[in-house]
């Protein structure tokens, strides 16, 4: 019976008018041509993710003000020569680096507009050995300049671990990329007071170099807040090249400060040249004992310790920086070997 029911079908087929057999041979054709067409299409391919294409985003960058953070990261910068500075033949391949962030308000151009712009900078330090522990806190608003321990702010250098890599347990890699990272949430920060949060940007990554002179132990000028009424005195004194009477006087002359004063001014900056002569002896002597003890084999790492400063590249998506890119790193460490 099934062989009929077969057969019956097949008569059945066979009597259809031949012109609507190749109608439906045509539409089934077309039907299998929009199918093709329609799976060539499907495929989407992303390009890979570079191995350390989130490197200068996971170093923090020091000293920028919490409410600016977002503004830093408007842009898709573009850090792939740093990335490539760790490949074979690149300035920091194989070495031991220290990796910190920092940012620069600059006037640049982007899309035919000028606007003030917080750029991005990542400091390469390459060296045996952390650079320091220590965080430098200083601003002209503040009395007197702080050196903490870093932890004090919530900061440290840890391991950076290449993309490649993060599958891996951590304790069994041996990095050679480490970066300065602050463990504060935002979220608290409203719980901070308001010391606490402005600390946050006067902070500066603090360096001792003890072969070279600080800048401090050579400057013979001090600077002078004078707590007078209506409003205090703010100005230089330099105890080599100005005669205090004289400098006195001259500020009477200009009406800045009254005669009466005129004592009490001579003594409060009599006593100020005496703190900075101090300190710069202090800090002479401090450097000299540094190098004493010193090991021969810290003494050739200092010798050879490197700092690279790095800009973001130029792409269609960020402005152009080449035009701003300087050397100077902060006081502490002052310039960069070489920009990139």
């Amino acid at each position: 019976m099934r062989k009929g029911a077969k057969r019956k079908a097949s008569q059945k087929e066979e009597a259809k008018p031949q012109a609507q057999q190749q109608e439906s041979k045509k539409a089934t054709s077309q039907a299998k041509r929009v199918k093709a067409s329609k799976s060539e299409t499907e495929p989407e391919y992303f390009e890979d993710k570079r191995n350390l294409e989130d490197l200068w985003k996971e170093v923090f960058p020091v000293g920028t003000e919490w409410d600016q953070l977002d503004a830093v990261y408007q842009f898709n910068w573009n850090f792939s020569n740093l990335e490539e500075a760790f490949e074979e033949d690149g300035k920091l391949y194989g070495k031991k680096v220290y990796l910190f962030g920092c940012t620069e308000p600059q006037l640049v151009s982007f899309k035919g507009e000028s606007k003030v712009i917080c750029i991005p900078v990542v400091v390469a330090v390459v060296s045996p050995f952390p650079p320091s522990d220590k965080i430098g806190i200083n601003s002209v608003q503040r009395e007197a300049e702080e050196i903490i321990p870093m932890k004090q702010m919530k900061m440290d250098w840890v391991p950076y671990i290449p993309l490649e890599d993060r599958d891996s347990q951590v304790d069994r890699l041996k990095s050679q990329i480490y970066i300065l990272r602050c463990t504060q949430r935002r979220a608290a920060l409203k719980h901070l007071k308001i010391d606490r949060l402005k600390k946050y940007e006067y902070c500066l990554p603090y360096f001792y170099q003890p072969f070279k002179e600080d800048e401090l132990e050579q400057s013979t000028e001090v600077q002078i807040i004078f707590p007078v009424e209506p409003k205090p005195i703010f100005c230089e004194f330099d105890w080599e090249l100005d005669e205090l009477e004289e400098f006195t006087d001259k500020l009477i002359q200009e009406e800045e400060l009254a005669e009466d004063q005129k004592d009490a001014f001579k003594e409060f900056v009599k006593e100020k040249v005496r703190e900075a002569k101090k300190a710069n002896r202090e800090a002479r002597e401090a450097r000299k004992k540094a190098l004493e003890e010193m090991t021969e084999e810290s003494k050739v790492a200092f010798e050879n310790m490197r700092f690279y400063k790095f800009y973001p590249v130029q792409t269609p998506d960020s402005p152009d920086v080449s035009s701003v890119k300087a050397p100077f790193i902060n006081r502490y460490y002052g310039k960069a070997h070489e920009i990139l």
